[in-house]
């Protein structure tokens, strides 16, 4: 079985960070396993790692689409699978880093598309729901996946938003389900902090973004038709669109992503821990763990 080192945790852990120490150390090449950061063009808001903090490291499935593109857990498990593949075979180590745990477990363990769930989306489906109606919600599952909007009824709200949740996420039907077991033999380091600390580092990261470009970046997003395309919807873009509409201040949307930020990380936390087998950090307050962590990677090279 191919081995396969994985860095998850919430956001401004040092993820990114710790990826490049490791990848020095053991000869590794890098595949994001993040959602956003697939995205031409959305620097800021993504944190995503420059070519000069790459230091040389081979980054994968990073600046691979437009903005206006889908990208689903199916596209992502496919193209980081044959990277691994291509990856091992020049005698490096593959690593997936990134905090989208829905894309991450469902490649260590094999997808299946009729049990992951992803919070972010089902929560959006949700409050579409409220303002739609189910049978408008019924009949866009209806046009999407014929076969399983023929075994759900129009009352069954909750069976029709985790079919249109597993489309969303995925880009199949639920009614093409697939489960290839696991993997990998899979190595998962996670990296924490006390969650006061956590949120501290989140509000000063936004701060920083603002500073950066984030504000530039949502104008050139909004042009390009933010409000309505995939990667408007994710957190550092959506917040934007009321301050567009002239209903916010800057000051009100960097206090809604910064919330919203909090929030993702307390999703993310809660994913880590209950579908995959982690061995936890914290980089942050204790960086010499980074000693255990290269001795636990040895090991489990061996």
């Amino acid at each position: 079985m191919e081995k396969l080192l994985a860095i998850v945790g919430p956001t401004a852990v040092g993820k990114t960070n710790l990826s490049i120490k490791i990848a020095k150390r053991f000869n590794g090449e890098v595949i994001s396993g993040d959602s956003m950061q697939v995205y031409r063009h959305l620097d800021v808001g993504t944190a995503k790692v420059s070519e000069p903090e790459q230091e040389g490291i081979p980054h994968h499935l990073i600046n691979i689409i437009d903005v206006n593109e889908q990208y689903s857990v199916a596209d992502f498990t496919e193209a980081a699978q044959k990277l691994i593949t291509e990856i091992i075979s020049r005698g490096h180590l593959p690593i997936i880093v990134g905090g989208t745990g829905f894309y991450v477990s469902s490649l260590l363990n094999g997808l299946s598309l009729g049990s992951k769930k992803d919070p972010d989306i089902r929560t959006r489906l949700n409050d579409e729901l409220k303002v739609s109606g189910p049978k408008k919600m019924w009949e866009t599952l209806k046009q999407i996946d014929p076969v399983s909007a023929a075994k759900i009824s129009v009352e069954n709200t909750r069976r029709i938003i985790r079919a249109l949740e597993v489309y969303e996420s995925t880009g199949k039907p639920i009614s093409h389900q697939v489960n290839s077991g696991k993997q990998y033999d899979d190595l998962v380091i996670g990296l924490n902090t006390d969650r006061k600390v956590l949120y501290q580092r989140i509000n000063d990261r936004v701060d920083l973004m603002m500073q950066n470009g984030l504000i530039e970046e949502n104008e050139w997003l909004f042009k390009s038709g933010g409000r309505k395309i995939p990667a408007g919807k994710g957190i550092g873009y959506r917040e934007f669109i009321p301050y567009f509409d002239g209903r916010e201040d800057l000051d009100q949307v960097r206090s809604e992503i910064k919330k919203d930020s909090r929030h993702y990380a307390k999703r993310q936390l809660t994913w880590f821990r209950n579908k995959m087998s982690v061995s936890w950090y914290d980089l942050v307050q204790h960086p010499d763990e980074i000693q255990q962590i290269e001795r636990q990677i040895k090991e489990w090279r061996k």
